[in-house]
């Protein structure tokens, strides 16, 4: 694997840590900026927007820019956009800033995906893309702790002044490792955002991005309201919470790295076997949540499990779309966020129903089912569309 792909899954590291490091910083901030804590968690909200609008926007923008130089400056704006997070005494100021963040973080993930799918033999692709996706995983297993760590010692800005300064490293280790030129594209790869968009018409890799929305909307759903249910259902302590949001990290973490080597040779075989398996595990752990020994099992398992389909997802939409390497990588990135945003509010919902804490963890599992059978829907597309004679419309 070249050494190019590690660096990128590094700055992914940072940019995922800053994502999601808020979790743990918001009373801070809000006690700081004298503003609500409602108000607060309009950073994270401004953050999931700007990742959704951004990734296919910025991708498209940069579409004939060298891809060494599209990395360079999405990493360099983000790194300065928490230099200012990390100086200003206004809230206004910080949610620009977020937002400004979260579009430079979605140009970078959609030029990076592409960039270490083109550096990389075909056979290895999902592979190279679980090292990219696995920095986001490794962020929650390592940086969003850290980033609390430093909130409490420090203050909440030494946590903004910490991912700049590692964005700026990134930014230099990219500088280095990837060759200048086009950076990984080829002949092919030159396409104007017209062609990218017309090679993205195929259904299939509409239902493809549809599936990963559902996949990530469970996964999120329950993961955002994982603490309530190791407190109130569970009945363990609040200081079980950061360990059991680690040990799902840790979970992520061996999947993601898992499924990138299973998904170059069967990817749906692993969508099919493993979104079914997560299906089961979210049921089981709705059903089992009071008995703290299958929670902390369950925990790992299904961070292994939803993190572990992730590289399959990704790789399909590249595989479907080859004429588009950029725009698929960035509609990709739209749509895992999409999922990510709308995964927790529908979670909300049903805490708010008065459902029970355990509500978060049922929807995910109907969104699961849901995905299952959008799953289907794509394999009987394909089945259809190799049994079309060529040049049928």
């Amino acid at each position: 694997m070249p050494v190019a792909v590690f660096i990128l899954g590094l700055a992914v590291f940072a940019q995922g840590t800053s994502e999601f490091m808020l979790s743990g910083l918001l009373p801070a901030i809000s006690a700081d900026l004298g503003v609500s804590l409602p108000q607060a968690g309009l950073l994270t909200s401004a953050f999931a927007l700007g990742m959704v609008i951004g990734a296919p926007v910025l991708a498209a923008a940069t579409l004939r820019w060298p891809r060494r130089r599209a990395l360079v400056l999405f990493l360099s704006v983000f790194a300065a956009a928490h230099v200012v997070s990390a100086l200003t005494p206004d809230y206004g100021v910080l949610l620009a800033a977020r937002v400004v963040s979260a579009l430079a973080n979605a140009g970078f993930w959609a030029v990076a995906a592409a960039t270490a799918v083109a550096i990389v033999p075909a056979g290895v692709r999902a592979r190279a893309l679980a090292v990219v996706v696995g920095g986001v995983t490794l962020a929650c297993v390592a940086g969003v702790p850290a980033g609390a760590l430093l909130g409490q010692l420090w203050g909440w800005r030494s946590a903004f002044w910490a991912v700049a300064a590692l964005s700026a490293l990134s930014a230099v280790a990219v500088l280095r490792a990837l060759p200048s030129g086009t950076a990984g594209r080829t002949q092919t790869e030159t396409t104007g955002v017209r062609e990218e968009l017309k090679a993205l018409t195929d259904r299939r890799v509409a239902v493809t991005y549809l599936l990963n929305a559902l996949v990530q909307g469970a996964t999120f759903c329950a993961f955002t309201f994982l603490s309530p249910l190791v407190t109130e259902v569970a009945g363990l302590g609040e200081g079980w919470v950061p360990g059991m949001l680690v040990l799902f990290g840790a979970g992520a973490f061996a999947g993601i790295s898992l499924g990138g080597r299973l998904a170059d040779a069967r990817p749906l075989q692993v969508l099919g076997y493993g979104g079914a398996a997560l299906t089961a595990g979210w049921v089981l752990l709705a059903l089992t949540a009071g008995v703290p020994a299958a929670l902390v099992s369950l925990i790992f398992v299904q961070g292994l499990l939803a993190f572990g389909l992730a590289p399959a997802l990704t790789s399909r939409a590249y595989q479907l779309a080859a004429g588009a390497p950029t725009l698929a990588g960035a509609f990709a990135t739209a749509a895992f966020n999409v999922g990510a945003a709308a995964g927790p509010g529908l979670g909300g919902l049903a805490l708010d129903a008065g459902l029970g804490f355990r509500a978060p963890v049922w929807v995910a599992a109907g969104l699961m089912v849901l995905a299952l059978a959008v799953l289907g829907w794509a394999v009987r597309l394909g089945l259809r569309t190799a049994q079309e004679p060529a040049g049928s419309g």
